[in-house]
């Protein structure tokens, strides 16, 4: 993979120092070939592993692509035929910037399901644009502030979940959308939308659809001489893609003859799924590199972890997976990994919730209201006081995604600053766009418009960069994606099983014991961690601090963390939400040569 970044040029003579200096902040993303661009207006830097493909460049324009397209297609040809209906052809994973510069004129985009970053700023001079923030805060015309709306919502979500970042001025560009830079104007234009068109069909023509589709997709992605191995957790999905990787069913032309899968765990029993991948593995006849990440480790490792991410990320998961790519770096270039099953075909347990709520929402809606409302005042533990609750509400009430942290009752007391939207705030325009659906549709939709590209894909890319791997995602492919779309509801999701037809498509390939796994994610102790003296202290130490006083309530802060270790409740996910803030906001404002920025900050 790679990365880039680009600005106005105001004063020629200073032009080369400061796009080395971005492109410094973005070493770790390539150092196989570093191109800059120098002209009058616009000034471009680029970062190149050797992975990936050529340059892709001509007299009259400069492109940088980020990522990799997987249908043959040349960028810079394909560009120059077609200019911006590009975007229809290109299958994969990419981010790029076109410079044209007998027009003066920068056109950038995404891919559908935002598999690559892409941030912009604008500046009295013009405009900043990068792979990573890191490369924008290098710019002496760009000043950090926190971006306190960011932070409230993020309290809620667990992620960064507005198109503006955590840095006041400095925005992401939707997946599925394009950017045109062109007489001081930025221009934003949506491409694509990634909608569901249900057709009627058996669930043998799903499985067979769903299997043709991910047999092409990982041949395509496997469509290298470069090393590959794969991620491999105790679940289908990516043994699914492992299992075909590693069968005849393409001659994947590897440069080393052993194929090989990589697996971490935790030195806690019931966190550690490594003998369901060493199980398997075995079976598929492929050698299996193991990690124990101990808790020590895990500990030490969280700044780095906020640091590659740009923002505060609060999915434990993401510092696992940051010990993955660090163990598989080691052998391969390039690894494959599973995401965006659960949210193509329906994975997540809560997305069964629609079904097993269905005769308690055909009750009249106030019966249901009078029911909540008496529910609310049961002891929190009761059996079925959740059920009463949920109920009463319709699914864009009740669903902001997979993770649900802080409400807004509960942020508005923790904040020393109110936020200006509501969690419905961010949610209402992705579920407008599929009112008509049913609401497991509903749920996939936000998920993969939210969660999927702002979690997990994020991380995907910046904690494998921070390691110099390149991750593949054949899951997360326009074809694979149609056959998703197409599906009935009930080959998705059933009252007793999720990933209904993909399970069985998975089961072709897998023995039957992993494709019917249920899903565990990838489990992380915290919450047993929180109750330890040695890190209750270390939270505390920072929930006690200076910065937490800026932005929090401290009493409630402390009360949070003191309740948790003495088991009076669960609060290790709230816990570990702030504090992933305070890591995150030492990492970026608590330098030296950060300083005079938080003078700005209201």
């Amino acid at each position: 993979m790679s990365g880039f970044c680009g600005f106005t040029v105001t004063d020629p003579n200073n032009a080369e120092t400061i796009v080395i200096a971005m492109l410094e902040a973005i070493a770790h993303r390539g150092s196989g070939n570093i191109r800059t661009y120098l002209g009058d207006k616009i000034a471009l830097g680029f970062r190149q592993f050797n992975t990936t493909d050529c340059e892709n460049n001509n007299e009259n324009l400069q492109i940088m692509l980020d990522g990799n397209i997987y249908n043959n297609i040349n960028l810079c040809d394909s560009y120059k035929e077609n200019g911006k209906e590009v975007l229809k052809q290109l299958r994969g994973a990419f981010a790029f910037a076109i410079y044209d510069i007998e027009k003066d004129q920068l056109f950038c985009a995404r891919d559908n399901f935002g598999s690559k970053p892409f941030y912009y700023a604008q500046t009295e001079n013009g405009i900043l644009f990068g792979s990573e923030i890191k490369s924008i805060i290098a710019h002496p015309d760009f000043v950090p502030v926190v971006n306190l709306e960011a932070l409230g919502q993020y309290l809620t979500f667990q992620y960064s979940v507005l198109n503006e970042t955590f840095f006041k001025g400095v925005y992401k560009l939707p997946p599925g959308h394009s950017l045109t830079y062109e007489n001081g104007i930025v221009e934003i234009t949506k491409y694509h939308s990634n909608a569901f068109v249900a057709e009627s069909m058996s669930l043998y023509e799903a499985t067979e659809k769903i299997d043709n589709a991910v047999c092409e997709s990982v041949a395509l992605h496997t469509n290298t001489e470069t090393e590959i191995g794969a991620f491999l957790s105790g679940g289908v999905d990516s043994s699914y893609v492992t299992a075909i990787f590693s069968a005849k069913i393409v001659d994947i032309p590897l440069s080393h003859p052993n194929k090989k899968a990589f697996t971490v765990g935790f030195d806690y029993e019931k966190y550690n799924e490594i003998e369901y991948a060493k199980s398997l593995s075995d079976k598929l006849g492929i050698e299996h590199i193991t990690k124990i990440i101990s808790t020590e480790e895990y500990w030490e490792s969280l700044p780095k972890v906020q640091y590659h991410m740009d923002e505060p990320l609060a999915d434990p998961a993401a510092v696992a997976f940051y010990f993955a790519c660090r163990e598989a770096a080691q052998h391969v270039k390039i690894a494959l990994s599973g995401e965006a099953a659960d949210e193509f075909f329906g994975g997540y347990n809560i997305y069964k919730e629609p079904l097993s709520l269905r005769f308690y929402t055909s009750l009249p809606l106030f019966l249901r209201k009078w029911l909540a409302s008496w529910a609310k005042w049961l002891p929190t533990k009761t059996k079925g006081r959740s059920f009463l609750m949920r109920g009463a509400k319709t699914v864009e009430e009740r669903f902001i995604g997979n993770a649900h942290i802080f409400s807004q009752e509960e942020r508005n007391k923790l904040l020393k600053h109110q936020t200006l939207y509501t969690p419905m705030d961010i949610t209402r325009p992705y579920y407008e766009q599929v009112k008509h659906e049913d609401d497991i549709t509903k749920m996939q939709y936000l998920d993969i418009n939210l969660w999927l590209t702002d979690d997990i894909l994020l991380q995907a890319d910046k904690i494998s960069m921070a390691h110099g791997l390149q991750v593949r995602t054949p899951l997360l492919d326009r074809e694979v994606f149609k056959v998703a779309a197409s599906l009935p509801v009930k080959h998705r999701v059933s009252k007793k099983e999720t990933k209904v037809a993909f399970r069985k498509a998975a089961a072709k390939h897998l023995p039957p014991e992993t494709a019917n796994r249920r899903k565990l994610g990838f489990p992380v102790p915290i919450r047993i961690w929180l109750r330890d003296e040695k890190y209750y202290g270390i939270v505390k130490t920072h929930f006690d601090g200076n910065v937490a006083e800026k932005y929090f309530h401290k009493s409630e802060l402390l009360n949070l963390l003191d309740d948790h270790f003495y088991g009076k409740q669960d609060n290790s996910r709230k816990i570990w939400t702030v504090y992933m803030f305070l890591l995150w906001h030492d990492e970026f404002f608590m330098r030296e040569e950060f300083n005079q920025s938080e003078n700005s900050n209201n």
